[in-house]
């Protein structure tokens, strides 16, 4: 009972925390409202008739909704980076940002989720991913392997922090014993999630593009790169506006994790493009639409072409000491990573897996304006949801919510 009334003061004081802010902090709440409901908009466009009014075709099946979850699930499988070194291996560095890391991990794969639901059509075929229910296939279909590690995993997410946070807001210390192993878990659920993604598409043995054994390694390393790297410019942006203070040397550590699996990124994107282009077959035909357009078709050129330079010199950035440890610069390499990463594992993977089809046909995709709404709704919906979870965290860990307090009152 006690239990009962701690939770609907811990919920009575969140909503009144994030209801409440500074000019900036309305402004962003508004924007991101705006975002959702134009989403909104164009999701129930796309209701009324269909996944006709997206750029997606018979050709070319997965587009903008696919490629933004399978970037958005390495997202949510950094927090790993995070979680492990806090929890596992004590480094008490970590310990200020692995909440904003976990909170960053839930959003991710709300998002995830939110996209799938997207490129399904509409939320009236959701009972096929419903166990003993809908089709589901198991274990049979990769799919449904996807939906249960991403499930599995955002339920840790979600535990976890919440015990957590539910210890302090009561002013008592979080036990060990109770969150340490789901916490080891996490670890390797959140390796899981990444390797299963990829499994999703290497295991398509009609798309030479991805059949590739090094598809799962460089799931994994460009997740590392990208993830962290938004940590790291989530932090810069929290210890700008708030009270909570991220000291420069957990920064600094989050970095050089980004540094090294930027580097291996790097490494395997060489060997993969060594493999396509110094023997190739008719299986590269793929590579080379993305990378120098078939037959007078190359719309992502431009793409592919922004994200590879971004990629060297946001690594190559990154490998100097010096430039490093000096936060403007590391703040830059983080942006630009983050984006060309994005494009990589977006329209640099999943589009050229179906072009040219398989009786060689090249049919090139372009997103719908309403695809791009829906896209940035469900970007806006994340964003949100971070910075609630965020207010609520950085209050309770600030100690500016407390249940004693709010009792004696």
């Amino acid at each position: 009972m006690r239990r009962l009334r701690v939770f609907r003061s811990l919920v009575k004081d969140s909503l009144d925390t994030i209801t409440h802010g500074s000019k900036k902090y309305h402004l962003w709440m508004a924007f991101l409202t705006f975002g959702m409901l134009t989403g909104m908009y164009c999701y129930s466009i796309q209701l009324e008739h269909g996944l006709s009014v997206t750029g997606m075709t018979d050709r070319v099946s997965w587009g903008l909704y696919i490629s933004n979850f399978t970037f958005l699930v390495g997202v949510a499988a950094a927090a790993v980076m995070l979680v492990m070194p806090t929890y596992v291996l004590k480094d008490i560095d970590f310990k200020q940002a692995v909440l904003i890391g976990e909170g960053l991990a839930v959003s991710a794969l709300i998002m995830c989720l939110a996209f799938v639901i997207a490129d399904m059509g509409g939320p009236s075929v959701l009972w096929h991913m419903i166990p003993g229910i809908g089709v589901f296939n198991f274990p049979n279909s990769m799919l449904t392997w996807d939906v249960l590690v991403l499930n599995g995993y955002l339920f840790l997410n979600i535990t976890i922090p919440f015990y957590i946070l539910f210890r302090h807001y009561q002013g008592k210390e979080a036990k060990s014993k109770v969150y340490i192993p789901g916490a080891i878990l996490s670890v390797f659920w959140a390796v899981g999630i990444h390797l299963v993604t990829a499994f999703l598409y290497q295991g398509l043995q009609a798309r030479p593009f991805w059949n590739n054994a090094l598809l799962g390694p460089r799931f994994l390393a460009s997740a590392f790169a990208a993830g962290p790297a938004l940590i790291i410019l989530v932090l810069a942006i929290i210890r700008s506006f708030t009270e909570f203070k991220i000291q420069d040397k957990t920064i600094k550590k989050i970095a050089m994790v980004v540094t090294v699996a930027a580097q291996i990124n790097l490494i395997m994107l060489i060997s993969e493009l060594f493999k396509e282009f110094y023997a190739p077959t008719h299986h590269s035909e793929s590579a080379y639409y993305l990378f120098f357009g078939l037959d007078g078709k190359d719309a992502l050129l431009p793409w592919i072409w922004t994200a590879i330079p971004l990629n060297v010199l946001a690594t190559v950035l990154l490998t100097f000491h010096k430039l490093r440890n000096n936060f403007k610069v590391l703040f830059f390499c983080c942006f630009i990573l983050f984006v060309a990463i994005w494009i990589e594992k977006g329209f640099g993977l999943i589009v050229p897996g179906f072009i040219p089809g398989p009786y060689g046909k090249i049919a090139e995709y372009t997103p719908t304006g309403i695809e791009i709404g829906v896209t940035l709704g469900i970007w806006a919906l994340g964003a949100f949801i971070f910075t609630i979870l965020a207010k609520t965290a950085i209050g309770i860990e600030l100690g500016e919510l407390k249940y004693k307090k709010n009792k004696e009152n």
